[in-house]
């Protein structure tokens, strides 16, 4: 959303926000090519680009009152579609069947598949306490007060669950060192 696009997004946006129907309707398909664009670079499969693309538009259709920053816009939709691409994964992390997850992470595009692969292993491999502060705030992006509180502690305690959490990860992740 670059050039020309952002300043019709600049234009656009604070009436789409003030509850502006047709701004928000101009909006929305302002930014259904770019969310399409970033959708194919970031789901491999395009066979769930579509839906991808549905739920973004629902999804900044739903949220745009709570963007603070015109210039944001961008690139608060590419986490909106970056998240959505992640979901089969968080799904698997959540309990699915292994098999459902390989087949639907064929669409969520990393560089490396095994990487992913083996990511969501050290996730799964967490003693759940951790595993709980990981996912809170690397996926669902709560702030270190809304942890604590969801997980009735202190925000000391929650920073120190989650300090952990990714240090196991990384641990999980680092190659074998030769002895």
């Amino acid at each position: 959303m670059t050039g020309n696009a952002s300043t019709t997004v600049a234009q656009l946006l604070p009436a789409a926000r003030a509850g502006d129907t047709d701004a928000m309707e101009r909006l929305l398909a302002l930014a259904r090519p770019d969310i399409r664009r970033y959708a194919l670079r970031h789901c491999a499969a395009t066979t769930a680009t579509d839906d991808v693309v549905q739920e973004a538009l629902i999804i900044v259709y739903r949220r745009v009152g709570a963007l603070r920053e015109v210039a944001a816009f961008g690139g608060w939709v590419v986490r909106i579609v970056q998240r959505l691409c992640m979901q089969p994964a968080l799904a698997w992390l959540r309990g699915e069947p292994l098999a459902q997850v390989e087949d639907a992470l064929a669409w969520s595009h990393r560089p490396d598949h095994e990487l992913r692969h083996d990511l969501a292993l050290a996730i799964d491999s967490l003693p759940p306490l951790y595993r709980e502060a990981l996912l809170m705030r690397d996926f669902e992006e709560l702030t270190i007060e809304e942890m604590a509180q969801r997980l009735s502690t202190t925000r000391e305690a929650a920073k120190s669950r989650l300090h952990r959490a990714r240090s196991l990860v990384r641990e999980y992740l680092a190659p074998s060192q030769p002895g």
